[in-house]
């Protein structure tokens, strides 16, 4: 397979500048550092504007700054009254679609079975986002770690680790909302597919979704064997019916490793990176599994063995159409570097050199890609600032399908009041439309362009999904 020879053949990477193909922009400063900096996550509005959130540990907060075009915004605070877990290594994250977007968050202190993991939302792109809203239901157990992404319509997805009273018997759950984060369903356990049973309980997890299709990725810990495992959905989150290892590096460790996997769905195929141990120094990876028949195909590093580099920690991998980045934290001579690995087709491969966005005091990084733009956000401990840069690259056209509604169908007018034109980029597929709440208001089969009448609508948010085949779309309209 082209993929496999191609990364096999490419794994050998130097320390280079500006061999990518990216041109970067100038670095700036999200925000001066009496917001701190710690675990920067980064998302993208419906116009493809940087959405970031990140933590303070003196007053255990979340902020969240978006980009309005021409400067980041000042920082919101997000959790209200309470407080929640924030530290380099985890904190909040954050998922959008188009501009639905979703921050999740975990209360502190963590042991304690009355702190919860809540949600906030925003319809507008960040410009305002919901009161917290508890997002588990966790009886007498224990929950941390919370990780989300949404569905096609929208809806998010969430994943949390959770525990016994008792701080034990730790495992991996995954609950969904088709109310767009005002209820969620009971939760369902995505690991436990090694030999113990448990999961390494102070590793964050990653949860990615495409279609039907939902991978947990996860730690694994297996009497002290800690690699990175993944549970499988085919059925839109409801049940995790299968899971493996996608490490297989077998790294034996009588401790926590404190990071944790990434991962994206292309296709059939999940590409994720970590952190793994096992050849006696820190070093991060690649692995590349299919879905559909819950098969790993192959793990390699993602840099060779270069000479004076000590430590590599904290991966982070973002794709757009065929498209992909690759960021992570690196230590050579004791100065920290922040590298990227990027590839414009996928299916050829990475290259055999990479990019440095920044060096100096960098310690936890995330990345995003959108229409030949690339964005990437560091926690730099120098300035005691979130750092972000920006870099524009040369899109090409591959048979990956991109994942935007615009592929199978567009609307218009967007906001409508009497009625809708709904334009078909294929000639048979599924119309359903749901309000902000989740309830059907519209279920048929259609076979060319047609117009709705909306009149009788109540004013407000809803979603048009088109299915065609395995692909679903979705996008939001507003009635007025």
């Amino acid at each position: 397979m082209r993929i496999l020879l191609s990364i096999c053949l490419l794994i050998i990477s130097l320390k280079v500048s500006s061999q990518s193909g990216i041109i970067w922009n100038p670095v700036v400063n999200i925000s001066n550092n009496t917001f701190s900096n710690l675990h920067p996550r980064i998302s993208l509005d419906a116009n493809g504007n940087p959405l970031v959130i990140w933590g303070r540990i003196n007053d255990e907060s979340v902020f969240f700054s978006r980009w309005n075009g021409t400067m980041f915004t000042a920082p919101i605070k997000l959790n209200g009254t309470f407080t929640v877990a924030a530290a380099s290594w985890m904190g909040a994250d954050i998922a959008s679609h188009g501009d639905t977007v979703y921050v999740v968050m975990k209360q502190t202190p963590e042991a304690n079975i009355a702190s919860h993991i809540y949600l906030v939302r925003s319809y507008n792109g960040g410009i305002t986002f919901s009161s917290p809203l508890q997002v588990d239901n966790i009886a007498d157990s224990i929950s941390r770690f919370p990780t989300v992404t949404t569905d096609a319509t929208g809806n998010p997805i969430v994943a949390f680790m959770k525990f016994n009273k008792s701080f034990s018997e730790s495992r991996w759950v995954v609950t969904k909302s088709i109310d767009y984060g005002d209820t969620f369903s009971v939760d369902v356990k995505a690991s436990g597919w090694g030999n113990s049973g448990e999961v390494c309980d102070c590793c964050p997890g990653g949860i990615v979704s495409d279609g039907n299709k939902t991978a947990m990725l996860y730690r694994d810990n297996n009497k002290n064997i800690r690699d990175t495992w993944m549970g499988v959905s085919t059925d839109y989150s409801a049940s995790f019916s299968n899971g493996f290892n996608i490490d297989n590096n077998i790294w034996n460790l009588n401790a926590c490793p404190s990071t944790g996997p990434d991962g994206i769905i292309i296709g059939d195929s999940l590409y994720a990176v970590f952190m793994n141990g096992a050849s006696g120094s820190s070093k991060v990876y690649q692995s590349i599994s299919t879905l559909s028949n819950s098969t790993f195909q192959i793990t390699q590093p993602l840099t060779a063995d270069i000479p004076g580099i000590s430590l590599q920690n904290y991966p982070r991998i973002a794709g757009d159409r065929n498209a992909v980045a690759i960021v992570w934290n690196q230590v050579e001579g004791g100065n920290d570097q922040l590298p990227i690995l990027f590839t414009n087709d996928i299916e050829n491969g990475f290259p055999v050199t990479y990019d440095m966005v920044d060096e100096d005091n960098i310690t936890n990084a995330d990345v995003e890609l959108r229409n030949g733009n690339v964005f990437v956000v560091w926690e730099d401990d120098n300035s005691g600032t979130v750092k972000f840069r920006s870099g524009t690259f040369k899109p090409i056209t591959t048979g990956i399908q991109e994942n935007t509604s615009q592929d199978l169908f567009s609307i218009s007018p967007n906001p409508a009041s009497n009625s809708l034109n709904i334009q078909l980029i294929t000639d048979d597929a599924k119309l359903i439309v749901t309000d902000l709440l989740g309830r059907q208001i519209l279920s048929k089969h259609i076979q060319n362009n047609i117009q709705l009448n909306i009149s009788d609508w109540t004013n407000g948010i809803y979603f048009i999904t088109v299915q065609s085949g395995t692909l679903i779309f979705s996008q939001k309209f507003i009635k007025e």
